[in-house]
């Protein structure tokens, strides 16, 4: 993901010269092209982050477009107030990256995971959230949020991390990208746990349910069409995130459900439970701790269904 950032960056700074890129002392080979081509539109602003944020929202307000790329807990946690006051509170143009977002860097510890950023983020006004599926999706969600009128935080993975389309979708703010049809159950996942999903509904296809998985890759504004579709068309509704069940997407789309009344559909959130992974190991690790692998998922959609079976009859 990090890697196609790169290149969709140097290819919106070669073609839009309000467009500057601001990092916090990290990826400084991965920028060697834009540092080439557009070395005064490259600031390494060091470990430094709050201070970063800042100097994006004054250069937004002078008319450029700002893109702050650092390790997702260190460009939200360490500088929430920078981005409220300086950033929001404005409403300006400013795009921030966070990279190896959840539990991408799961090996370093807790100082570098990001669970809670989603929810952070989408509490402040003004802020888009948006979590791409993929390496395509991560350029056309860039190039979206540059022509935005307003804050953006993008949330990406680190790198390998497996596509999902075949190539570039349409990509839009608020508006979900089905992957696969289905008619019992929709997955709305987003980020990097979206292949997760898909898998998850392989497994249970095999098992006769027909599940559709949709990358719903932005969090606020949620894609509301597409909600009261699925609720009114599935029995079960599971989003899918590599974030905490309290105040990701989950939690946006239960507040959802519950101010807008009854509908057909019932809601499963998966996603990181409320507590910190106090253990070593890699990513999948993690997942394996969490319930995120698509062996857990399918198993928690399973028992679901199979106790509102139950509970009907």
């Amino acid at each position: 993901m990090r890697n196609a950032f790169a290149a969709e960056i140097n290819a919106q700074a070669a073609s839009d010269p309000r467009v500057v890129l601001l990092s916090g002392d990290i990826g400084n080979r991965l920028f060697d092209t834009i540092k080439a081509s557009a070395p005064d539109r490259f600031v390494n602003c060091g470990v430094a982050e709050a201070n970063m944020m800042s100097v994006a929202a004054g250069m937004a307000m002078n008319g450029l477009r700002p893109v702050v790329y650092t390790i997702a807990p260190f460009v939200t946690t360490r500088c929430l107030e920078q981005i409220r006051v300086d950033v929001c509170y404005p409403k300006l143009p400013v795009v921030i990256v966070g990279v190896g977002a959840g539990l991408s860097y799961a090996s370093l510890g807790v100082t570098h995971h990001s669970c809670e950023d989603i929810a952070m983020l989408r509490a402040l006004p003004n802020m888009s959230v948006v979590s791409p599926a993929d390496a395509h999706e991560v350029r056309g969600a860039l190039r979206a949020a540059l022509q935005h009128d307003g804050p953006v935080y993008l949330r990406i993975g680190k790198k390998g991390e497996p596509l999902v389309h075949d190539r570039e979708p349409p990509f839009t703010i608020g508006k979900a990208i089905v992957l696969r049809a289905g008619r019992q159950v929709a997955f709305l996942a987003n980020g990097t746990v979206v292949k997760a999903a898909l898998d998850a509904a392989q497994r249970l296809g095999e098992l006769g349910l027909a599940a559709e998985v949709m990358s719903f890759h932005t969090v606020k504004p949620l894609d509301e069409a597409t909600l009261t579709r699925v609720f009114d068309e599935f029995d079960l509704v599971v989003t899918i995130e590599e974030h905490s069940v309290v105040g990701g997407l989950g939690s946006g789309v239960a507040e959802w459900l519950a101010d807008g009344g009854a509908r057909r559909g019932r809601l499963l959130r998966v996603g990181t439970p409320d507590r910190f992974l106090e253990q070593s190991g890699e990513q999948e690790h993690a997942r394996h701790v969490f319930g995120l692998t698509p062996e857990h998922i399918a198993d928690r959609v399973r028992a679901r269904l199979a106790s509102t079976l139950t509970a009907a009859i």
